[in-house]
């Protein structure tokens, strides 16, 4: 009676109840759930016959394309693990990562093959599986993506895997900064029930039409490869994330859910033609990654009519653990109102587990929206532990709860806001300065188009806030424009002390902002910077 909880199951669904419904788009191409299910099990096969047995490791380089969605299924209904790459990482950091996950196969992308032709002779891999891209070319040595499947047995005598949901599904590593990547491992099951939190909190149903803006390598694209599947919906491949392609996108494709970071929304509304961009499908778009300004999220509704929702996870947690809730008394409020509860992260999802905020010594704080704590949780997300790393998983899990290094106060409904990573938070003369709430601040500023605050020394001090600033394109503001803008709309104390104007910030490739750089720029002493 008993059946494993697995996402795999959910392409059996959807192949059995939509086989005829399109399932994927990728620029020119269109794939119905029947295909799609065809070209999973060739893969499978292919796979097999090349050597690949369950708990072998398999890493995957590739854009979000059709080829990186079927890896998801073809790789892990084996019962193979996936070790989805970033491509955007340095040649030593893919080294370090394919050989510590001990992935036996690689399948790459052609264009984004350099990093691995770099240091292809000390790679442990037992094979490389090609994916031609039209314009580029590798000195690869391995065999043609398409190749690989026209090759394979018949599949539809693909052999039938008894899966374990807490065997590991995927291994996701994270970016490193003053360490190596670290191997987040993640099963079955948590990825069954997060995707299945995806699904139920974001409402997504069989009509459905999602654009894969967010990169399928991170976090397994929030669990978003799955929960379309599961409904029957409708997948839209973007390889590259272009603003005007994703506005034209919305109309040609009637979009109606996606994700992304605050980076993205930004892009999005500060698009040219945005403004002239009338979106009929009011797309519902989940935001995460970074704590978004309630000034973005109101841009976002207001110039593009985007139906915003703030989710909050790491890839420790597959990722989902809070989301916002939309209340029906929120509705009274002005749309300024709106977009500031909007910001907060909000409350456990229904399939997680037990999320909180608590001291040091491991109580909860005050519901009161002031009282600064650490974001904890536990529950059927949480990661099995960071592989072929005990020292780093007992540092990360205590007590049974995985402990997120984010700090957050709890208003008395509940809802959960951050204020800012432990590591951001700026320590001037004994006060707290929350770097996230100057951010949002500068947000409003009509000349600010990006923005991050850090820390810098000071002699009186010890630390200062500054803010680097990209401005719009024709802006003029000063640095003391900027202070003094920031003096009037909150305490003087956690007004930057120092701007600098740049011409862009250091952005991971999922766009989250990568402050530890800036604050290596800033920094001689003995500062965190990881």
């Amino acid at each position: 009676m008993f059946t494993p909880l697995t996402p795999i199951d959910w392409k059996r669904r959807a192949v059995k109840y939509y086989p005829e419904k399109v399932a994927v788009i990728d620029d020119e191409k269109q794939f119905t759930y029947q295909e799609f299910g065809e070209r999973t099990d060739k893969l499978s096969v292919a796979l097999m016959e090349a050597g690949i047995r369950q708990g072998d490791h398999v890493a995957v380089m590739l854009p979000n394309t059709h080829y990186m969605l079927e890896c998801f299924y073809g790789i892990c209904q084996l019962g193979a693990t996936m070790v989805p790459l970033n491509y955007r990482l340095t040649a030593d950091d893919l080294e370090y990562i394919i050989n510590h996950s001990d992935a036996k196969m690689l399948i790459v992308d052609e264009e984004f093959s350099g990093p691995i032709e770099e240091n292809e002779s000390k790679l442990n891999l037992e094979q490389i599986v090609i994916v031609s891209v039209p314009g580029n070319s590798t000195s690869l040595k391995g065999v043609d993506y398409e190749a690989f499947l026209e090759h394979a047995s018949d599949y539809d005598n693909l052999p039938s895997v008894e899966i374990d949901e807490n065997q590991l599904m995927t291994l996701n590593y994270t970016s490193g900064t003053t360490s190596k990547p670290k191997g987040v491992m993640l099963t079955h099951r948590s990825n069954y029930m997060n995707a299945a939190n995806f699904m139920h909190h974001l409402n997504i149903v069989s009509d459905d039409v999602y654009l894969h803006t967010l990169p399928m390598f991170h976090a397994n694209g929030w669990g978003g490869v799955w929960a379309i599947t599961a409904t029957g919906g409708t997948h839209v491949c973007l390889r590259k994330v272009e603003p005007a392609k994703i506005l034209h996108l919305f109309e040609s494709r009637n979009i109606t859910v996606l994700c992304g970071a605050p980076t993205v929304i930004n892009m999005l509304v500060n698009e040219p033609v945005a403004k002239d961009t009338k979106i009929k499908t009011r797309p519902r778009m989940a935001t995460a990654g970074a704590p978004p300004a309630a000034a973005l999220i109101h841009k976002a509704q207001d110039i593009l009519g985007l139906n915003m929702i703030h989710v909050y996870g790491l890839t420790e947690t597959s990722p989902f653990i809070l989301y916002c809730e939309w209340r029906k008394e929120f509705d009274e409020k002005s749309s300024d109102e709106q977009a500031m509860i909007k910001a907060r992260q909000g409350i456990e999802l229904a399939f997680n587990g037990e999320t909180k905020v608590v001291r040091p010594e491991g109580d909860e704080v005050e519901w009161d929206g002031e009282e600064l704590g650490e974001i904890i949780t536990r529950g059927n997300v949480v990661m099995e532990g960071y592989y072929k790393e005990p020292e780093m998983t007992e540092a990360a899990i205590k007590d049974g709860w995985f402990y997120t290094g984010d700090l957050a106060v709890t208003y008395p409904n509940g809802y959960i806001e951050i204020r800012d990573r432990a590591k951001d938070l700026i320590i001037s003369g004994g006060e707290n300065i929350s770097s996230t709430e100057v951010e949002g601040v500068l947000y409003k500023h009509p000349d600010v188009l990006e923005t991050a605050v850090i820390s810098i020394p000071d002699e009186n001090w010890g630390e200062v806030p500054k803010a680097i600033i990209v401005l719009h394109p024709g802006a003029e503001a000063t640095e003391t424009e900027i202070i003094t803008y920031c003096r009037s709309e909150m305490a003087h104390f956690k007004a930057p002390k120092v701007v600098e104007f740049v011409e862009d910030l250091p952005k991971t490739a999922t766009g989250k902002l990568q402050k530890y750089v800036l604050r290596e720029k800033n920094w001689t002493g003995p500062k965190k910077v990881n």
